[in-house]
């Protein structure tokens, strides 16, 4: 049977939902050394390919990341280069020509190459480190597409509560392996490869610490988080894991109806009918 064509858009309000799970049994494969590793990974690639990185989550054996992949037109010739040198860093001498930008400048917009890359690096320094061969990641990856301002805050703090959710600790700050833990450890003066710009009005205007503990409050509020008589609701929305990541898309109405066009051209009719409804959620 072939593979469905991975769901895509160029609606520049769109982000991804990331989510990719381990081939090998069990619940902790990836340690604090992988996950450090891992993570590494991810905030360098996130230099080299045009994205915008939101957010993140790395439990035991898989991991979550929050995405928006940007047009492959913002970018001169020059930072092409320039990310291509970064890429390949000093062990390669490139010669430059028109085709080969072209072809980088397609390649750095893509967001299955830019996944892929974060998956073979790390399987591949993964099996040299433990002496083994085979597949590390379980099929190819899941993405859902959300829509920028309230349906990604609402992920993105879904995403930063996988660490409670498992009970491996009280609040997202004292993980270091979510990006709200990331963000709370950076130290005065260090520069986040992550974004708060999450087409939300309310952060309009705001500098990158009022972001911050705007977003904070946020996913405190969601989570329940010392505040006992919220405990119920922030449950209901801890465990609504469905949403955030079996739906195909994630947004406004108008949102959804514009991205369902490119459905239809992927999907038969019969197929389409198949679709459940938990598969394009309303937010």
């Amino acid at each position: 049977m072939p593979r469905i064509p991975r769901l895509l858009t160029n609606n520049p309000k769109a982000a991804y939902h990331v989510i990719s799970r381990t081939a090998l049994p069990g619940h902790n494969v990836l340690g604090p050394e992988e996950k450090d590793y891992l993570l590494k990974l991810i905030r360098w690639l996130s230099q080299v390919y045009f994205v915008e990185v939101y957010g993140f989550a790395i439990m035991g054996n898989h991991f979550h990341l929050l995405c928006r992949m940007l047009p492959e037109d913002y970018f001169s010739d020059e930072e092409v280069k320039r990310r291509i040198r970064l890429y390949y860093g000093d062990k390669r001498k490139i010669f430059f020509y028109e085709e080969l930008i072209e072809k980088w400048r397609k390649r750095l917009a893509g967001l299955s190459r830019y996944v892929q890359d974060i998956k073979q690096r790390f399987s591949r320094w993964y099996n040299r480190r433990v002496d083994r061969k085979g597949y590390f990641w379980a099929d190819r990856f899941k993405s859902v597409i959300i829509e920028t301002g309230e349906a990604l805050l609402n992920c993105l703090a879904y995403i930063e509560l996988n660490p409670v959710r498992a009970g491996i600790v009280e609040e997202p700050e004292d993980y270091r392996w979510c990006s709200l833990g990331y963000r709370a450890r950076l130290g005065t003066g260090e520069k986040s490869f992550l974004s708060l710009d999450l087409g939300l009005s309310s952060y309009a205007g705001k500098s990158e610490q009022e972001k911050f503990k705007l977003y904070q409050e946020f996913v405190h509020g969601k989570g329940g988080i010392g505040e006992q008589e919220k405990f119920n609701k922030a449950k209901e929305f801890t465990y609504r894991t469905r949403y955030f990541t079996e739906s195909l898309i994630i947004g406004s109405k108008r949102f959804i109806n514009e991205a369902s066009q490119k459905i239809k051209k992927l999907f038969s009719k019969k197929r389409e009918k198949a679709i459940p409804n938990s598969e394009i959620y309303s937010f």
